[in-house]
Parts: C-alpha cells; structure tokens; sequence
C-alpha cells in the first residue's frame, strides 16, 4: 500500500488530498484500487502519521520510503531555524584552518606589527601592501608549521589557502603569489633594522623586558645547490657537519625570556673571531647604555685571546668544555 496525493485548486487555493492506495495483481496485470479516502491533511497531521509509520517498521530490515513522497519539502517543526538533512548526501570542501589564523592576527595587531611594518616598508602601487604581505607570510607560517608548505613557493601554491586569512585579510588567494612574497622580502631586509629597534621597544613595554642581560650564538645554514647569484653563500667551517655545501653564518640575541632582539646574516666563510664583534658593536648601539649590558655567548673556545682582550671579553668554563690543549685549531 502507499499514499497517493490529489491536487485540486479551488478559488484560487490548491487543496491537496491523499488516499490510501493497494497494489493488485489481476489476470489483466497490475491493479490499483483505492481502499480508504483520506481527506485533506495538514502539515501536523502528515507528521504524526509519519512518525507512527516509523514506529512500526523500526525492527524491519530494509529502508521505507517515506509515505508522504514530499516529505523533503514539509519541514519538521513548526520553528524555522529548524531543518531536514540527509546526512549521507552532506559534505564539505575546501577546509581551512580559521582558529590559528585568526589568533595570528590578534597577536600581529597586539604587537602592533602591523603598525610597525607599514612604518618602515616602503609602499609603491602595489595592488596588495607589502605590509599585509609579511603579516600574510608570518601567520601562515605559524598555521601551517613546518613542512616544505612553509617556503615562499609553497605557501603560494599551497599553503595560503589552508588557513582562513583570505577571508581575515581579504587578499584573494590569486594575489599571493612568490613573486610577490620575495619581493616583499627584499623590502623586509631593508628595513630590517628599523624594524627590529620598533619591536624591541613594543616587546619591552608589553613584558616588561629587562635588556641588562642578553645570549647570543652563532649558527651556520646550509644550501643544497649551487646558490651562485648568492654573494653570502660561501664555503666554511661547516657546524652541520656539510663541508661540501655552501652556507651562511646566523648571528642570533635574544633576551633572558628568548625574545628576539637582533639578528644578522654573515657570509659563510666568516669566522667566529669577526662576526661576533661585529655583533657586539651593533648591540652596543642599540641596547642604550652598554656598559650596563651584558652579552653571554655560547662560542666555547672559538674567539682568539687577542679579540676576547680587545673586547674584554671574559671566558667561563664550562662542564664538557675541551681543556685548551683539547680545544682543536681556531677559526
């Protein structure tokens, strides 16, 4: 048996009406009959004969159809915020990380970094501000975390649509391209200083930074490839263990807390004995008043005696630190 919908209008309305229909085979094939005349039934009333339908065939295998064939039209409740889905026919596409991007953005407008790079770097007739761009950069970086999404290329291609700052920053995705972000990066490195003075004094005011004491190390970095049009790649002494590929040396100050003051690039074949001077000079011109500053740097027995006596530079032994006869050639 099933329902069978009448439709009849009437002055202008349309009734709709439903009867109660059986199935039957004859010598002459199939046969409907009607067994009972329905009426009109409304909304509520369809419901209710719904739900008594499903009660009774709940332990039968097999699925029902519904008796009301339009029942996807007819919502289900009198409250419009409520709705019918099919769970098997829902899906989505296209996920992106909002939660991370969005408190990326909190914390680049608390720092006023937004503020601070529009400052600095210079704006042409750039369709997308290269300040929007380092912020872009920065916080798809810190939603992605690390993986080879994480390079300009990547993050072009990829990664930029992972996260919700599309719609955060209203950048479309087809404007963040790699060219566009290595630019911004040659206008990055030219404010570089600038920048990072803003930032040490907006980090100072909001934790209350004490800049008396501060760590310094130097790292190197290695390239896979032939890095030609690179005047710093250079061949060095190599802390990655790497002396066929070419590097840079990283000069890296932080505070007590591990908040970043200066940072520098060297070329790869600079010694210790040079790049940590130069270091030195800039942080003395930057921390106020250096005699009240300190620098402890984690260079074990790199620095010759003469550069520690012309920086006065003191030494400290270390636990696991070589004796000078064990220390090896210097740099």
């Amino acid at each position: 048996m099933f329902l069978r919908k009448y439709q009849r209008t009437k002055d202008g309305k349309r009734h709709t009406y439903f009867a109660l229909v059986e199935s039957q085979r004859t010598e002459r094939g199939l046969r409907q009959r009607v067994v009972a005349q329905l009426g009109e039934l409304a909304e509520d009333q369809q419901r209710r004969g719904q739900r008594t339908a499903d009660s009774h065939t709940r332990h039968e295998e097999g699925e029902e159809l519904p008796l009301f064939l339009d029942a996807d039209a007819t919502p289900q409740s009198p409250d419009p915020d409520i709705v019918r889905i099919r769970l098997g026919k829902v899906g989505w596409t296209n996920a992106r990380a909002f939660g991370d991007a969005w408190l990326g953005g909190q914390l680049w407008r608390k720092l006023n970094l937004d503020t601070i790079m529009a400052r600095h770097i210079k704006t042409g007739r750039e369709t997308v501000s290269p300040a929007t761009m380092v912020a872009i950069d920065v916080i798809t970086r810190l939603c992605i975390g690390q993986g080879g999404e994480t390079s300009e290329f990547g993050l072009a291609e990829r990664g930029y649509r992972r996260t919700a700052l599309e719609d955060l920053l209203g950048v479309p995705d087809d404007q963040v391209t790699k060219d566009r972000l290595y630019r911004t990066l040659d206008a990055l490195l030219e404010a570089k200083e600038p920048i990072e003075q803003d930032l040490k004094e907006r980090l100072g005011e909001l934790f209350s930074l004490q800049f008396d004491l501060l760590l310094c190390d130097l790292t190197s970095c290695v390239f896979e490839g032939l890095m030609e049009r690179s005047e710093l790649a250079k061949r060095g002494h190599s802390r990655n263990h790497r002396p066929d590929c070419k590097q840079v040396v990283l000069a890296l100050v932080v505070t007590l807390d591990g908040f970043p003051v200066y940072h520098e690039v060297f070329a790869g074949n600079m010694n210790d004995a040079v790049a940590f001077p130069k270091t030195l000079e800039t942080m003395e011109s930057r921390v106020g008043n250096p005699e009240q500053s300190e620098i402890i740097a984690a260079l074990g027995r790199s620095l010759p005696e003469r550069v520690c006596a012309d920086r006065d530079i003191s030494r400290a032994e270390f636990p696991g630190e070589p004796p000078p006869s064990a220390a090896g050639p210097t740099e």
